[in-house]
């Protein structure tokens, strides 16, 4: 007796690998995903791909690698047309991987991560700007802002220690030093004891949030010798609400990267309305990103078919509006991935006299 085959699934199915739970930034995955399913409810309401809903099949990588391997495998038994997400690069490198190994197509919303993979790839593109960019953008502000001693307070991590050596070489080639101080092996205010020792005139936050980030702020800001030092975050963690709820003013003037146009086109002014109120709150860049993700992937289906071949083959002609600009994917050199370059990118911080208010400080 032979068994029945499984009838095909009456939707397209992608895939979305998102950090929803400790230890990952789940603030963060909150706005890529609400991004996500904006751009999936949008292109379904315009009548999905050739008639078929989009169906997002979201799996919580909780900032764990191993976890997000394992994430790609399930989505790919699940037929899958391509998977999408993440915000975390050593999460991101590890699906990219997997992905590559298992020729499914993977299209990264938010990781930054220049070697997103080991070899050059077909199979996987990206939305965000590399490390590379937009950290040297990060480094020409401090020189710009005269902060060339520069100490950076670090974790063991391939993401922080490829920004720590983006910002050496950046700054060296202009003057500039770099200290590394370890954040494990330092109490806030061994740390401030360090930062007057090495005359730093900038202190980064190249470490998790909330810790050990917000003590470490509040040690610096309550330490009157450092009164004149600038603290910086070119990772992004003043971008989400809950950075102001944790420090209220001592978080404002946290100089920080993302991903925004200066002015808004009218797509971007309607998706970033609709955002606000799926959020509840101004959304940050990754909601903005997680839309631009769908915007790109349905673009691609409704031209080529769901074969993941046809996806992946695809990268090089996309063409599609974003909600920051016309997105289009090319080969950068260093980079083993499709890449838009690039997303618009700024400095930004919070108003001192306003901490709710944001204000560009600096573009590239």
């Amino acid at each position: 007796m032979n068994t029945p085959a499984t009838p095909p699934s009456p939707s397209v199915l992608l895939g979305a690998l998102v950090p929803l739970t400790r230890p990952g930034w789940a603030e963060a995955g909150r706005h890529l995903l609400a991004g996500l399913e904006l751009g999936v409810r949008e292109v379904n309401d315009a009548g999905g791909v050739d008639g078929r809903p989009l169906e997002l099949v979201v799996r919580d990588t909780a900032a764990d690698p191993e976890r997000a391997a394992a994430a790609v495998d399930e989505l790919a038994g699940l037929g899958v047309a391509a998977v999408t997400g993440e915000y975390h690069s050593v999460v991101a490198r590890a699906a990219a991987a997997r992905a590559d190994a298992l020729g499914v197509p993977f299209l990264c919303s938010s990781a930054v991560l220049d070697a997103l993979t080991e070899e050059p790839t077909e199979w996987v593109a990206r939305v965000a700007p590399a490390q590379s960019h937009g950290w040297r953008i990060y480094a020409d502000f401090l020189l710009g802002a005269g902060r060339d001693r520069v100490a950076v307070v670090t974790q063991p991590s391939v993401y922080w220690a490829s920004g720590t050596r983006l910002l050496r070489e950046h700054l060296a080639a202009r003057g500039g030093t770099v200290v590394e101080l370890d954040a494990n092996a330092l109490t806030p205010e061994a740390l401030c004891d360090a930062l007057v020792e090495h005359g730093a005139t900038a202190l980064l936050l190249l470490v998790g949030t909330p810790e050990p980030a917000v003590p470490i702020v509040r040690a610096v800001r309550g330490d009157e010798r450092l009164a004149e030092i600038l603290i910086g975050a070119p990772a992004g963690q003043p971008e989400f609400a809950g950075w102001a709820a944790e420090l209220g003013a001592d978080g404002a003037g946290v100089p920080f990267l993302r991903y925004l146009p200066e002015v808004f086109g009218p797509l971007g002014e309607r998706v970033g309305k609709e955002l606000h109120e799926r959020l509840g709150e101004a959304p940050s860049f990754v909601a903005y990103e997680g839309w631009d993700t769908v915007a790109v992937l349905a673009e691609v289906l409704r031209a080529h078919g769901t074969d993941p071949a046809a996806v992946a083959g695809a990268w090089p002609r996309v063409a599609v509006d974003g909600t920051r600009g016309p997105i289009r994917f090319s080969r950068t050199p260093g980079i083993g991935v499709w890449q838009w370059a690039w997303p618009p990118v700024q400095v930004v911080d919070r108003h001192p006299a306003e901490p709710d208010r944001f204000r560009i400080l600096h573009t590239g």
